[in-house]
């Protein structure tokens, strides 16, 4: 195989967790705004949790475009 080949299967392989951070913050949202519409008082006490959440997944995507970008431009 050959070594540019290798490096595109790679880079492939490290943005899968892209998928996983795209259905995450899918649910995220989808039970934020659920919850908020439940009970519009409890909102002020769902957003921390709920902004935490939200850097803590898509930290997680960035992270795995920052190694696929690695792995291709190295």
């Amino acid at each position: 195989m050959d070594a540019e080949a290798a490096k595109y299967i790679g880079a492939g392989l490290a943005v899968l967790p892209l998928l996983g951070v795209g259905l995450g913050l899918g649910i995220l949202f989808g039970n934020y705004m659920q919850g908020a519409f439940r009970n519009p008082s409890a909102t002020a006490g769902l957003s921390g949790t709920f902004y935490i959440a939200f850097a803590l997944t898509e930290a997680t995507g960035l992270f795995a475009l920052v190694v696929a970008v690695l792995i291709l431009f190295s």
